[in-house]
């Protein structure tokens, strides 16, 4: 191989034949991509000592950082996906079963009171025996049981009696616990409380797990 010298002594004297002229040229282009390929090695070589890591993994990271990521779009603001700055609680039992649910005192002339999360009303009329459980939010009622219910009322032999009354009691106790409402406010009429047909009723609803009172509401500070 001719160095850069004898290349040009050989071509200021021009005592060289055609071919030897075209050796020197391919010689040339030969040592020029040499020298292209050893540069390239020796900066992935200083590139893998810096890094300290594998070659393969180096080749991944030198394409990585030659290549540059897209420009992200900024993100949009969905209606569907807007936060409400008011929030609903969809599950209000929580609150009233940790006594922490507002109640709603009402004027103190106000017969039954209006302080309660759910209440108990038994009703006995000349000919049926209904009881009903409300929710302090709605004057539909949650739950209630009747002798008016053909499934009641194939069972008894009269339809407001004293059992009546009972069974009335242990099927709305069944249902309470089935709904789990479990704590209720039961004020009787007091010129009807002493009567057979109220204790039998709250005997039922006692016996069935129902406790007719709720707990006093707590007062968390902020």
């Amino acid at each position: 191989m001719l160095c850069e010298c004898q290349r040009r002594r050989f071509t200021c004297r021009g005592d060289f034949s055609p071919e030897s002229r075209s050796n020197v040229v391919n010689l040339s282009e030969e040592e020029m991509s040499l020298t292209g390929m050893s540069r390239n090695l020796r900066l992935l070589l200083a590139h893998i000592q810096r890094c300290n890591v594998s070659p393969a993994v180096a080749t991944n990271q030198t394409a990585r950082c030659l290549s540059q990521a897209a420009s992200q779009p900024e993100p949009s603001a969905d209606e569907n996906e807007a936060v409400n700055p008011t929030f609903v609680n969809r599950n209000p039992r929580n609150l009233e079963q940790m006594a922490l649910a507002v109640k709603d005192r009402g004027w103190k002339t106000t017969w039954p009171h209006r302080e309660f999360y759910h209440r108990l009303v038994f009703s006995r009329t000349q000919h049926h025996v209904t009881a009903e459980v409300f929710s302090s939010s709605s004057p539909v009622p949650v739950l209630s049981c009747s002798t008016k219910e053909w499934a009641v009322k194939k069972e008894l032999a009269s339809t407001n009696c004293v059992a009546a009354c009972q069974a009335v009691g242990e099927v709305l106790a069944h249902r309470c616990q089935q709904a789990g409402i479990t704590r209720m406010v039961y004020r009787a009429i007091p010129w009807t409380y002493r009567s057979d047909a109220v204790q039998s009723f709250r005997a039922a609803m006692k016996d069935g797990g129902i406790t007719l009172s709720e707990p006093r509401r707590k007062y968390v500070g902020t």
